[in-house]
């Protein structure tokens, strides 16, 4: 007799993952040596793009029994989309991963603690950026006023669940926000700026440069004060709809047709923006303007060298020579394809000798926070 925990999951999975993307899947495997996880766990099939299709379609046929086993083998999955390249079907893992993760999350009964956390994150911390950041000036008192090296001392964080003292322990020193700057040369490109919600708190000092440096070619900067988070760890965290909120949000606040270029910083964020356009292809109001979005989107690397950072580079003289390498962003190298240009600015910057990094496009076991919930497999992958 089927119970209704499994009767609730089959329901869900044949009402949020579509059925012609499973049926895509040729099972040919040619994903499997490109799956982070596949190659850690010793080529453990359930633990591969293809094995993880294979249960897909299990859970809407009935054929499989939800339990911890099969959550496992849907929770260890990064995300990176390190298959997609891979695979000669063309095969939308990433759509699938997200709508599985919908499905799970539409029937699984949640307790108490769960449902504050995703409110607190999903309605509240990543819907708001004033909220986020307020947050993070209560994380920067916390840093400041000697807080931070009391509570370590003391050991005050080992009262807590592990993964939060490692996510405590991982905190970038968080400076005041500054001014912008202006350059004084004249501008030739209007640029409006994704700030991010994480870049724009926790790692600012990164977005002020990425400005200043716009600014130094000839970029006039725009920052629209409506944006808010991307929505990628939403979609990530079977939170797709909330997700959707912040891309309407995002698609109206950078709505003109005086921008250039819409440019970001964060290779995840990059990621779920350039899929605006094809998760808001049915809403009659938006996809017009979500189709606009995308085609102004474009990466930052991508922009410097649009805007002759590499001649500007090259103009540049430096004695000093250090040997640089670049590890990919896997959303960046995946889904957005920029991989070259990257490399193309390290390149001609002086003072630095480039070497590529072995295995450079393969994953780093980080994936947003996956380091910190699936602290054992990110060890494995990133040695």
């Amino acid at each position: 007799m089927v119970s209704e925990l499994q009767q609730r999951m089959q329901d869900s999975f044949r009402e949020h993952v579509d059925e012609e993307y499973i049926m895509d899947c040729m099972r040919c495997g040619f994903c499997l040596p490109a799956c982070p996880t596949y190659l850690a766990t010793n080529q453990d099939e359930t633990h591969s793009p293809r094995g993880r299709i294979a249960l897909m379609k299990a859970m809407r046929d009935g054929d499989v029994v939800w339990d911890g086993s099969v959550a496992d083998a849907f929770d260890m999955c990064l995300g990176c989309r390190a298959c997609e390249p891979a695979c000669p079907a063309g095969v939308q893992y990433g759509a699938l991963i997200e709508e599985t993760r919908v499905a799970i999350q539409h029937a699984k009964p949640q307790g108490m603690k769960e449902k504050v956390m995703r409110k607190t994150a999903f309605d509240g911390l990543f819907a708001d950026q004033n909220k986020m950041a307020t947050t993070i000036k209560l994380v920067q008192f916390y840093q400041k006023s000697g807080l931070q090296t009391v509570t370590r001392k003391i050991g005050f964080l080992n009262l807590f669940p592990p993964f939060m003292k490692e996510m405590e322990g991982v905190l970038p020193a968080i400076e005041k926000k500054k001014e912008r700057v202006s350059s004084l040369k004249p501008k030739t490109t209007k640029v409006a700026f994704f700030t991010g919600c994480l870049m724009d708190t926790l790692f600012q000092e990164t977005n002020r440069k990425t400005i200043k440096l716009l600014e130094w070619l000839g970029a006039e900067v725009i920052i629209p004060r409506e944006q808010q988070c991307c929505g990628a760890l939403h979609g990530h965290s079977g939170e797709l709809e909330k997700g959707l909120r912040n891309a309407k949000i995002n698609v109206d606040a950078f709505d003109s047709n005086e921008f250039d270029y819409i440019v970001n910083n964060a290779g995840g964020c990059g990621a779920f923006l350039s899929e605006y356009e094809k998760h808001l292809q049915e809403n009659s109001k938006y996809a017009e303007k979500a189709n606009q979005f995308s085609q102004k989107l474009i990466d930052i690397s991508s922009l410097f060298i649009k805007l002759g950072m590499n001649a500007r580079l090259k103009e540049m003289r430096s004695e000093d020579v250090a040997i640089v390498t670049y590890q990919d962003s896997c959303h960046l190298r995946n889904v957005n394809k920029i991989f070259l240009e990257p490399r193309s600015l390290l390149m001609d910057a002086p003072g630095f000798e480039y070497k590529e990094l072995i295995d450079a496009g393969s994953c780093c076991g980080s994936a947003g926070i996956y380091n910190l919930l699936q602290p054992e497999m990110a060890r494995r992958i990133l040695i």
